[in-house]
């Protein structure tokens, strides 16, 4: 099979196009046929410096995959040839404490497909069939493989940390970015009021479009503008953003407010005020890893309808180097696919 290979830590140039054995299943495995996938911000710093444990070099990326499993090994009996699938990239060992208790992306020997095992970006991959998913039939692959992580991290946010009511007030940083695309459009259709924070036009046009009510850029009248819109600040604030958006998250909120946590890609160092978060009776609530429970979740929920997946651009597989330039150019609206 052709698969796009990391062999080095750096730019673009450290992937090429190889030429692999086809996967075999190992017991309790199936086989895909790669519909698509999609990119992802830690498919990139996987390949500036490698994070996940259990990463090793060469590799193939590729966490968000869907498409046709075309062989099964022995001992499943859940997954049939032919099958419409999307994966869920956390494996965990199924046998320890977290894995035991529905949380195997706290399993100490966590592997990641496409993270620290062969992903998508190839024509083919091998995954456990515990992992794999039905798509029905009026759900386009490709929108599929746009799902897993973001997607995941989002449901997580709005519903199971965040706990997001009707009518409550939800603001959600970077509102044009993949997690926060999912987010904004799980918590308008649970019933909340968004407000979208996002740096330009283009961006703050998508959030509205998504079900936002309020968007607004990121400066120093962000907080007064929320607060007043709001009659006092939002009931939650989903942030993955980090150290650039924390004096707004925290500023944004009303008493008793939730702020749920769940990145830190400008910076992982803030300072905080203890009085201002207990006099205030704020919640700072950190995600971990989702759960099984939420990907299912998450997919009962898109498959239903009604929910978008943007798409910025395509590329073929040959061109992955070309789709991690544009990933790392940013400025994106909505997911990069890749397509073997």
């Amino acid at each position: 099979m052709r698969a796009m290979v990391q062999t080095g830590f750096g730019g673009p140039e450290v992937l090429s196009l190889r030429d692999l054995p086809d996967p075999e299943p190992a017991a309790g495995e199936v086989v895909v046929e790669v519909h698509a996938a999609a990119l992802n911000h830690l498919d990139l710093i996987q390949r500036r410096v490698g994070v996940l444990p259990g990463f090793a070099l060469p590799h193939v990326g590729g966490m968000d995959v869907a498409g046709h499993v075309v062989a099964v090994g022995t001992d499943v009996t859940t997954v049939r040839a032919g099958q419409r699938v999307v994966v869920d990239p956390t494996v965990g060992c199924g046998g320890c404490p977290s894995c035991t208790a529905g949380h195997p992306g706290h399993c100490p020997d966590l592997r990641v497909v496409g993270g620290s095992r062969p992903g998508g970006f190839a024509e083919y991959v091998a995954v456990p069939a515990a992992v794999v998913h039905p798509v029905p039939d009026h759900v386009d692959l490709a929108d599929a493989a746009a799902l897993p992580t973001a997607w995941s991290v989002a449901w997580q946010s709005v519903h199971r940390v965040g706990r997001v009511q009707p009518g409550e007030w939800v603001l959600v940083h970077a509102a044009a970015s993949a997690v926060s695309i999912a987010a904004v459009q799980l918590a308008h259709r649970a019933g909340a009021r968004v407000v979208g924070v996002a740096r330009n036009e283009a961006k703050r046009a998508l959030a509205a479009d998504l079900g936002a009510e309020l968007v607004i850029g990121l400066d120093a009248d962000t907080a007064p503008t929320v607060r007043e819109h709001t009659a006092g600040g939002v009931d939650v604030v989903i942030d993955h953003v980090g150290a650039a958006t924390w004096p707004c998250s925290l500023a944004s909120l009303r008493t008793g407010g939730r702020l749920v946590l769940l990145g830190n890609t400008s910076g992982d160092r803030v300072e905080l005020s203890l009085s201002e978060v207990y006099h205030r009776g704020l919640q700072l609530l950190g995600t971990g890893a989702y759960a099984p429970a939420d990907f299912a979740a998450m997919l009962d929920s898109y498959f239903t309808g009604g929910l978008r997946v943007p798409r910025a651009a395509e590329y073929p597989l040959a061109e992955l180097p070309q789709a991690h330039a544009r990933q790392d150019a940013g400025d994106l609206l909505g997911k990069i696919l890749v397509r073997p």
